[in-house]
């Protein structure tokens, strides 16, 4: 492609979800308060986890981690998708554009590596429990998580660099609700197949092999339960895993379908419902999920709203 067809970009115009203006409040309206809801339910298991000593375990410190990573995946794309449903010009800047792109792949990398991390910490608790606070002592568990933070941001740090440095055509235009990378890379005025390639690399990477792993894990995981004599017995040891098996099936299905084979990804309208999934429905069902499945959490927000209500009563009279 000739240098013509190339211009120095300064900005990109997000065209969202769409360009009638009723559609668009509405839209404003129920992922404002979406977004809100994510913020609340994640901050509220956070304190939970914080001030019910019952949930000082590793597998509570790694659902902190992962509260934190989406809360902060949401505000990475949500407020500036906010702003964009009231504004007539859609406009990003380029730095604010990249920024985008390294927060929102970057903290998905660590939520794939971190789920991995936690279905180990269910393979020990089910397959392992005598030896359970012993392998999965508080050095291995930050350790662990760190790996997931360093990791998925090592990841997004070259592949913003790498899509960025590519020469971008005149068209300013990004058909998408966000700064994703495939949206991004498909502006280029040259061939982008080593791109392709190092998104599929990626992918196997920080996708595909966190996934394997959980997988194992969680083949070994029901071959223990199977194993195990009394139906008591083998219905306490799934709901240790109930609540992270669904998170599993939810995430890493969808990163799969849309990262896998970019050549063959989804279409611009699919790709924009996957993207909301994990900015939105994600990162709010995260604490329903652990909190719904959850016996011990479910015990520790009836702990706590007995004694705001002993208090209350109190102040009362």
């Amino acid at each position: 492609m000739g240098t013509d067809n190339q211009t120095c970009v300064e900005e990109f115009i997000l065209l969202g979800l769409s360009s009638d203006w009723d559609t668009q409040v509405s839209l404003f309206g129920l992922f404002l308060m979406t977004y809100l809801v994510t913020v609340l339910g994640n901050f509220l298991i956070v304190l939970l986890i914080r001030l019910d000593s019952r949930l000082h375990t590793p597998m509570y410190f790694f659902l902190t981690n992962l509260s934190l990573v989406d809360v902060s995946y949401a505000t990475s794309i949500v407020p500036q998708m906010l702003v964009h449903f009231l504004a007539g010009y859609k406009v990003i800047p380029y730095v604010s554009c990249a920024a985008q792109l390294f927060l929102s792949l970057g903290l998905g990398g660590i939520e794939f590596v971190l789920l991995a991390v936690m279905a180990y910490d269910r393979y020990v608790a089910v397959c392992d429990p005598l030896r359970y606070s012993v392998i999965m002592h508080g050095g291995l568990c930050t350790r662990l998580a760190i790996t997931s933070w360093v990791s998925g941001s090592i990841n997004s740090l070259m592949q913003t660099t790498i899509t960025f440095q590519l020469p971008m055509c005149k068209n300013k235009f990004i058909d998408h609700i966000s700064c994703e990378l495939l949206a991004v890379v498909r502006l280029a005025c040259v061939d982008t197949s080593s791109n392709e390639v190092a998104i599929m690399v990626s992918s196997i990477v920080l996708l595909m092999a966190p996934f394997c792993l959980v997988l194992l894990s969680y083949i070994k995981i029901i071959s223990t339960i199977l194993k195990i004599q009394s139906t008591e017995g083998r219905k306490k040891a799934f709901q240790t895993c109930a609540s992270h098996l669904t998170v599993v099936v939810l995430c890493y299905g969808m990163a799969i379908f849309t990262y896998i084979q970019p050549r063959s990804s989804p279409s611009v309208v699919q790709e924009k419902l996957i993207s909301l999934f994990y900015a939105i429905l994600m990162p709010m069902l995260n604490p329903m999920i652990y909190s719904i499945r959850n016996k011990e959490v479910k015990g520790a927000w009836q702990k706590l709203l007995g004694k705001l209500s002993g208090l209350t009563s109190k102040l009362a009279t």
